[in-house]
């Protein structure tokens, strides 16, 4: 599985493909210069119950930890995740 992060301007997404295949998809908007907002999370119907989610959202936060970014959680998987995992909220705006 391969996850790439695409970051264009003030928006951008992190994708997982697998056997050459959109596995999920995580997007996020980036209105001010220090944050993002997880707007939306969506892993394909055949790639369900496989953790690709998790694995998006880990992507998106090495990312932020790599550019000083605090993370907003709007998607309910995303804010849920905050939630329950401790080793993630030290970017939780």
């Amino acid at each position: 599985m391969e996850i790439l992060i695409k970051d264009q301007d003030a928006k951008g997404f992190a994708m997982a493909r697998k056997d050459n295949q959109r596995a999920g998809i995580m997007t996020y908007t980036k209105p001010a210069s220090d944050y993002l907002i997880i707007e939306h999370t969506i892993v394909e119907p055949e790639f369900e119950g496989q953790g690709i989610a998790k694995k998006l959202l880990y992507k998106v936060v090495e990312m932020a930890r790599e550019k000083n970014l605090k993370i907003e959680p709007e998607c309910s998987f995303a804010v849920a995740m905050f939630k329950k995992l401790p080793e993630i909220q030290d970017v939780l705006k």
